[in-house]
Formats: structure tokens, sequence, C-alpha cells
């Protein structure tokens, strides 16, 4: 019985530690106001969303404008800095 709740703990306890590394996913539908090379424009209530696609990106059926989309995306850093840092050097620079 021992082995039977470890395990059942170790499966748990993987399945929370995968979950956590993921970023969370979100989603924005409306109508295509425009394809641009790399960049789709998408209409939500008064808002225009543009959101880049590349290779990676799962595209079912065509990309054109008027379409209604569902697009799936996550938030991923391209850079980040650190504010903290850069005062931090300037302070010690006085």
């Amino acid at each position: 019985m021992k082995r039977f709740v470890t395990a059942i703990c170790i499966v748990i306890f993987t399945a929370v530690c995968a979950y956590a590394g993921s970023p969370r996913s979100y989603q924005v539908t409306g109508p295509i106001l425009e394809v641009k090379g790399d960049v789709i424009t998408v209409q939500k209530g008064s808002e225009k969303w543009e959101i880049a696609v590349d290779k990676n990106t799962k595209v079912k059926g065509e990309l054109k404008v008027g379409s209604k989309v569902t697009v799936f995306y996550q938030m991923n850093a391209v850079s980040v800095e650190s504010k903290e840092e850069a005062k931090k050097a300037n302070e010690k620079k006085k």
C-alpha cells in the first residue's frame, strides 16, 4: 500500500511541476483586418490586435481578410532589462 501511495504522489508531483513550468495560454477571436508578412491583425471589439506568426504556427484554413479566426497564443519575453541593476551601476559611478 505504501508503494502505491508513493507512486501516486510521484505522478501528482511530476504533473504539477510540468504544468507550473509552461506559460499560460490565451486566445483572441475576431475578424482578420490585415495579413502582412508574418503579422495578422485581428479586430476584437474596438481593439486591433497585431499577432506575429512564424514557421512553427499551426494554421488551419486560409488566413485572409474578413475571415473570423481564433488565435491561441502565449506571452513570451523577447528581452528583459532589470532597471535595478542599472540603478546600482549608476550609484557606484558616483
